[in-house]
């Protein structure tokens, strides 16, 4: 897709100090009555580097375990290390595990804390990465932060008798449930932070009235990189995204975008 000439992409660039990060972020719906999806939601510890007291969806780098992992899987090995990546870190994070049925679930938590590759800690469990569905991928454009992550998104439902998920106190500082609407009334009203791709993917979520609408959604529109961009519009610099991917809001006023 063609940008304006005045963005980024035609600006003299800051020089690369490291290709991007592949990282993978999981959003976990929970259906509870009439009422709208509630999404698993995080905030991050202040003093961490990357989005520092913000509230994000569970996630995380793709390590070399994951890579070592999904290449023993058949399909796009780029795409099933991003899915075992979002489904470890959920683990690690929230003590949620999804794709993937552990008979001790917090043994396993600990083991991957510990740093022993997921493959040998779900030895014997059957994991099923058809339970994530892709939903987008963003990519910050490489210049506007010393650390880049190439970052998939996807869906996934809370399931059925699970234990309530628990924080782990060192990366997070606090987890919640919340329907994504509710997430950004707080943030609006100065409870809570978050960065520009949280929040342009809460205000997309907040469209669908079930997780069956969110993943029809997803089907129905490209998943291509979204890489952000800066145009005046109207004399006010605005971060912009493209247009026909899903998203209600595709510009924010530079001044209130909130970037890691």
């Amino acid at each position: 897709m063609a940008h304006p000439p005045h963005s980024p992409y035609t600006r003299p660039q800051c020089p690369k100090t490291s290709p991007p990060i592949p990282a993978a972020t999981l959003v976990v719906f929970r259906e509870r009555g009439d009422g709208p999806p509630e999404l698993l939601m995080l905030e991050r510890s202040a003093a961490m580097r990357f989005a520092g007291g913000a509230v994000v969806f569970p996630g995380g780098r793709v390590d070399a375990g994951d890579h070592a992992f999904a290449a023993t899987l058949p399909d796009d090995p780029d795409d099933l290390a991003a899915r075992v990546a979002a489904v470890r870190e959920t683990i690690e994070e929230a003590g949620v595990a999804i794709g993937v049925d552990l008979p001790d679930l917090p043994a396993a938590r600990r083991a991957l804390y510990d740093g022993i590759p997921f493959a040998e800690v779900i030895a014997g469990a059957k994991f099923d990465p058809a339970a994530l569905v892709p939903f987008a991928r963003w990519l910050p454009h490489q210049g506007v932060a010393h650390r880049i992550f190439d970052t998939r998104f996807y869906l996934a439902r809370w399931p059925d008798g699970a234990p309530d998920p628990a924080v782990d106190g060192n990366e997070n500082s606090q987890l919640f449930w919340s329907s994504a609407r509710d997430t950004l009334a707080a943030a609006d009203a100065g409870k809570v932070r978050m960065i520009f791709p949280t929040r342009r993917n809460l205000e997309r979520l907040a469209l669908f009235n079930s997780f069956d609408d969110a993943v029809a959604d997803a089907r129905a529109h490209p998943i291509e990189t979204i890489t952000p961009w800066i145009e005046a519009r109207d004399g006010v610099d605005h971060l912009c995204i493209p247009e026909g991917l899903g998203y209600p809001v595709i510009a924010q006023a530079l001044g209130a975008a909130l970037r890691a």
